[in-house]
């Protein structure tokens, strides 16, 4: 029998008072490493939260045989050196923070030039990071910045990454530190198709230099390195066995269920229609930061009902083509950009293009605020604030009960945001952009973490919607899959400009 490495044994995990898993019992033996999939909110991510030391268990018990082990071996008095310090964590969302360290970056702040200047570069952020111990490793800073494509990035300001950038930085910051074990949460999220198609042999170049890895992920997108497949359900390790004997296509699902039509279309029905002749009309737009182009000579025109895919490599430029569609830069105001037949810099707020935009980004589910509730949260979007400021309005709570149930997560209206699985959360963001039935869509990779089900749902819902009203669609992904078969258009981006 192998030696064991970490052991759970009848574990008991609550978050809020409710249970997340009860009896839990998992045991990881040297030279194993694990993929851990399942439905949306099966405890895949609490799982490795709680491996981390971030939950604390209420019942049961964890023993990490690798930190006795590494203490047996370097006969260290230190007591600082607790388990802790031996495991890297990937989560879903990153914890940079300013250059002053006084809070948080917000979500508007990368396109504001004053405030986007009071963040690391990519170089000062990796250099900070050390291991434990200062002897050489093989994830030293020039050997990790080159296997996760970050070399054309060291001088780029941490919040002027797009959210696949961020994610390959997350990945080089925690191999930096060396860990005897890795755990990545969703860590495809956000990568392009050429970073995913490498991301197996990074993951066995990983494991190869020593590192375990334990990583919840698609069931479908599974790294040939790795061994052994847990499978959770509700709470609990339903299965568990060699990758060799798991099926992935027992995940494969069809939509099957039909939508209420009757529901939506009432949902919809609001009698307040406005029409135009060019949602968006951009001419030679132009974006630069400093001496770097973002985006170079862009055209794009939008007419009313028109359903376009936004696509293109982590970097090209999406982000910051879809913050001047939202309104979100300043720069548009030095562009030919008309947005709802009104050329920018005339007249109008920031919130009369958001009046007529629904919005859903990475970014925006990065720097949410998750302290309301899930129906306060979708309520929030009538009014196009990050979270309810003032009392809730009964009709319109009644209106954002109903877009829950449509997304299927009505269960959710009373929880609070931060407790719920991630999928369930974003499913809240994208009830919140529909709410107000906008005369503009923008989805920017909305499916991030979804399962199969909730991913299918969310496309034919979608496709509803276009079927059922004039509604304006900007669909960005790196899924070809994923796009709403309603979509018929398509604008590429690479390195800032438009290729055919």
């Amino acid at each position: 029998m192998n030696t064991p490495l970490l052991s759970i044994n009848n574990a008991l995990l609550k978050l809020g008072n409710a249970p997340v898993f009860t009896g839990l019992n998992f045991q990881i033996s040297e030279g194993e490493n694990w993929a851990l999939v399942g439905e949306s909110g099966s405890g895949k991510s609490a799982l490795l939260n709680t491996i981390a030391g971030k939950f604390h268990l209420s019942g049961g018990s964890i023993r990490y045989y690798f930190h006795e082990e590494f203490l047996e071996k370097h006969q260290t008095n230190d007591a600082h050196l607790t388990f802790h310090r031996l495991i890297a964590m990937v989560e879903s969302k990153h914890h940079f923070r300013n250059l002053s360290n006084t809070s948080d970056f917000y979500y508007q702040q990368r396109y504001n030039s004053s405030d986007s200047e009071d963040a690391l570069t990519v170089e000062e952020y990796l250099l900070g990071i050390k291991p434990y111990f200062d002897t050489p490793a093989y994830w030293n800073f020039d050997n990790t910045l080159q296997r996760m494509h970050l070399e054309a990035l060291r001088s780029k300001q941490l919040i002027k990454l797009s959210n696949g950038e961020t994610k390959r930085l997350m990945i080089a910051a925690a191999l930096l530190k060396n860990p005897v074990l890795l755990l990545l949460d969703s860590p495809l999220a956000g990568l392009d198709v050429q970073t995913r198609a490498e991301f197996s042999s990074i993951i066995a170049d990983i494991i190869a230099s020593g590192i375990t890895v334990i990583m919840a992920t698609s069931p479908f997108e599974i790294p040939e390195a790795i061994t052994h497949v847990a499978v959770l359900k509700n709470g609990t390790i339903a299965q568990q066995s060699p990758v060799g004997d798991f099926d992935p296509s027992l995940f494969s699902q069809t939509a099957k269920e039909k939508l209420d039509i009757t529901e939506l279309t009432s949902l919809l029905n609001t009698g307040n229609d406005p029409t135009y002749d060019w949602i968006v009309k951009m001419d030679k737009v132009n974006i630069k930061y400093g001496d770097k182009e973002i985006l170079k000579n862009v055209d794009w025109r939008i007419k009313q009902g028109e359903r376009w895919a936004l696509l293109g490599p982590n970097g090209a430029g999406k982000s910051t083509l879809l913050s001047l569609v939202n309104g979100d830069n300043p720069q548009a105001y030095a562009n030919d950009i008309m947005l709802f037949d009104r050329k920018r810099g005339t007249g109008e707020s920031i919130w009369d293009i958001k009046s007529k935009t629904g919005f859903v980004s990475p970014e925006l589910y990065q720097y949410f605020p998750t302290d309301n509730s899930c129906l306060q949260v979708i309520e929030s979007g009538f009014y196009d604030t990050m979270g309810l400021f003032h009392p809730s309005d009964p009709k319109k709570a009644v209106i954002a009960l109903r877009w829950m149930k449509a997304l299927e997560i009505d269960k959710y209206a009373r929880v609070l945001l931060k407790n719920i699985p991630a999928s369930s959360q974003r499913l809240c963001l994208l009830a919140r952009a529909l709410i107000k039935n906008p005369t503009l869509i923008i989805l920017d990779e909305p499916c991030q973490g979804m399962d199969t089900h909730q991913q299918l749902h969310f496309k034919m819902l979608i496709d509803t919607i276009c079927k059922l009203s004039n509604v304006t669609l900007i669909y960005v992904t790196h899924y070809q899959k994923e796009i709403p078969d309603s979509v018929d258009k398509v604008l590429r981006l690479d390195k800032g400009q438009v290729i055919n």
